[in-house]
């Protein structure tokens, strides 16, 4: 399950989409528009969500510095070689 935690910027992103509700309510009216916004609020957190956990699952322990592979094991494959 991903963790839809509060952070700071998430009041930039509330912000943005009091915005678009704003400006699509005289079109559809304020309760489809609030619904729209809502929807776009947990699509973009679940959207942010799934990105970070693939981030940190690619770089596992870290990255070399020497050449930007993955570690294995406290180790890079491609400088550690001895």
């Amino acid at each position: 399950m991903f963790l839809l935690k509060f952070e700071r910027r998430d009041i930039i992103l509330i912000a943005g989409l009091i915005l678009v509700m704003l400006g699509i309510s005289p079109f559809l009216g304020i309760a489809y528009s609030a619904i729209i916004s809502i929807g776009l609020f947990f699509g973009i957190k679940i959207f942010v969500a799934k990105k970070n956990q693939s981030i940190r699952e690619d770089v596992g322990e870290g990255i070399c510095m020497e050449c930007g592979s993955k570690i294995i094991d406290k180790k890079c494959p491609n400088c550690d070689e001895s």
